[in-house]
């Protein structure tokens, strides 16, 4: 459940300019916005070497990225562009082990606040019901009423280049 009506205000695309742009060095390969929907968002992402451990299986903290990453983009997708909304929390569960594979992330809003959000987040390849982690994620959200009374709203405009 959220306090806020579940409806995407961005499209993959400005996601996917907006995350080419704040995280120099990733070109938009890294960011695979697969579907958004209301209170949801896929992201695939394929392993490279540099991501694997020994046993070629996708490294944790790789895995634990990939699932902040989906929490951040799912949340900006439903309040807009807000670059300071921060991580203030993140559960991982590593349930099975990641192939060196293309792997995907389903971000689930679970509540949506005015100044926290918290994503359900799970891992998969293959098959979405075997579930490969599980995070629960959630974000600080800047109060954006207190910032634009300072005159310094971190809501900056964007865009698409």
């Amino acid at each position: 459940m959220t306090n806020r009506p579940l409806k995407p205000v961005l499209t993959r695309e400005q996601l996917a300019d907006f995350f080419v742009e704040a995280f120099p060095g990733q070109d938009r390969s890294f960011h695979d916005f697969v579907e958004i929907k209301p209170g949801f968002m896929r992201l695939r992402h394929s392993a490279k070497s540099a991501m694997l451990r020994p046993g070629g299986i996708v490294s944790g903290p790789t895995q634990m990225a990939f699932a902040d990453r989906a929490a951040y983009a799912v949340i900006l997708a439903h309040i807009g562009l807000v670059p300071m909304a921060v991580t203030s929390n993140l559960n991982m569960s590593f349930l099975r082990g990641v192939r060196a594979e293309d792997f995907y992330a389903d971000a689930w809003l679970i509540k949506l606040g005015r100044r926290l959000a918290t994503v359900d987040v799970k891992l998969w390849q293959d098959d979405e019901s075997v579930v490969l982690a599980q995070s629960t994620v959630t974000y600080a959200i800047p109060d954006q009423q207190a910032e634009t009374k300072k005159g310094a709203c971190n809501r900056r405009p964007f865009s698409p280049v």
